[in-house]
């Protein structure tokens, strides 16, 4: 009996020995030697969700999934989440939540708006893969660890352009404004001309999305108002002429071809008030807004100026109307705000929107995203940081929420933007 027992105790032992020389450093049974990684499409447009998936591992096998990309100065930003593999050896990033990572709940996109950077403050960085003029497309190199090494990699493309669109500078020294213009491609679909503008960080902010509104039969313009690169536009978001923007939608409603009549602006934090101002007294010329991260008050003083000088005037007078009636709007205003916006009350802002009527009596809309900030709109699926540079103060500004509700915000409320646009 005591032999049988010792014989027992170094058998024990033994596959004991065993079970640890199949384990590896990531804790998981021997890394499997035919993982690899399954994408829906490998080639898409950034506002583009992709399905990723992680195949031919054991079951149970525990792997590292890993997303590297560079921005438009070098820098390399990195995702990372850590799965456990099914019962058939499979990851599928959309349906499996991660152990652990940059990001902690169930996301198929994850690994793309979870990057962060290799220097510097994640929440102060905001990956900028560069003009999509001059840089149309980026890649995303995917990669899966086991074992102590990599045991499968791929690269998918995120592209801001379609082939075919065709991009035009203007400048205020020789255009009636000063902005970027996209045009489809020949041949495609015209859908509805959208006029895009951001806010008081001033310069030329949308070009990104005016470039994937374009790729999908949109002529668009990016405009800038204050602050530009070129000769000819005020310094200070202070005294800004509505006739401006007019001059501005009519020139792309004259570029844009067919579908003239639909004229849509679009506009962020402070210039969600001008996108107001257009749709209110020009319904002759623009049909809907988006109001993005709107305000609760629609005029006050600029920031840094005196009493006297306001934001934005018309006919020469200064605009002080609270709130903006809305009911000369021939569309829709569709509002799209964050409940947690720390810079102001837009969720309160949308939520008055929302309340008003057009000219037919029709409601005007709005989405609100209870834990996102003020940086929770826009182009999904992109890195984002919680603080902007304000350079009126020279501070940090905190914009609110998290990154995790942003990005959970941009992806539900983007695609809703794009379909509001080509109704």
């Amino acid at each position: 009996m005591r032999r049988t027992g010792v014989r027992t105790a170094l058998g024990a032992v033994l596959m004991a020995l065993l079970a640890g020389a199949a384990c590896t450093a990531e804790g998981s049974p021997k890394a499997s030697a035919s993982a690899r990684i399954e994408v829906d499409k490998s080639t898409a447009f950034v506002d583009e969700p992709v399905r990723l998936r992680v195949t031919g591992l054991h079951p149970d096998e525990r792997v590292t999934v890993t997303s590297r990309a560079v921005d438009r100065d070098g820098l390399a930003w990195s995702g990372r989440a850590r799965y456990t593999a099914d019962g058939d050896g499979v990851v599928d990033l959309s349906r499996r939540r991660p152990d652990s990572g940059t990001f902690q709940e169930t996301d198929g996109m994850g690994l793309f708006w979870s990057m962060r950077p290799h220097k510097g403050e994640a929440d102060e960085s905001w990956f900028l893969p560069g003009a999509p003029t001059r840089r149309p497309s980026y890649e995303v190199r995917l990669s899966v660890r086991g074992g102590g090494r990599e045991i499968a990699h791929r690269t998918v493309t995120r592209r801001w352009l379609a082939d075919g669109v065709r991009h035009q500078r203007l400048t205020a020294a020789d255009d009636p404004v000063d902005g970027l213009l996209f045009l489809p491609a020949p041949g495609a679909a015209r859908k509805a001309p959208v006029l895009l503008f951001g806010g008081s960080e001033g310069g030329r902010g949308f070009d990104q999305e005016a470039a994937l509104l374009a790729s999908r039969g949109h002529p668009a313009l990016s405009l800038c108002y204050f602050a530009c690169e070129g000769k000819g536009r005020p310094k200070e978001l202070r005294d800004i002429e509505l006739e401006y923007f007019v001059r501005a939608a009519r020139l792309l409603r004259s570029r844009s071809g067919d579908g003239s009549e639909k004229l849509a602006v679009m506009g962020a934090s402070r210039g969600s008030e001008a996108a107001q101002l257009l749709a209110q007294y020009h319904p002759e010329l623009v049909r809907d807004a988006v109001a993005l991260a709107p305000g609760t008050r629609t005029v006050f003083a600029a920031a840094g100026s005196a009493e006297n000088h306001v934001s934005w005037t018309r006919a020469g007078r200064p605009v002080r109307l609270d709130p903006i009636p809305l009911d000369r709007v021939r569309g829709t205003v569709l509002a799209v705000a964050g409940g947690k916006d720390r810079l102001w009350l837009s969720a309160d802002a949308a939520a008055s929107i929302a309340g008003r009527t057009n000219a037919s009596g029709a409601r005007h809309r709005a989405l609100t995203y209870e834990g996102a900030g003020h940086g929770g709109v826009g182009v999904p699926y992109q890195a984002s940081g919680r603080y902007v540079h304000d350079p009126a103060t020279d501070q940090w500004v905190d914009l609110g929420g998290t990154p995790a509700d942003d990005a959970e915000a941009k992806a539900d409320s983007w695609p809703r933007i794009r379909s509001f646009l080509s109704r």
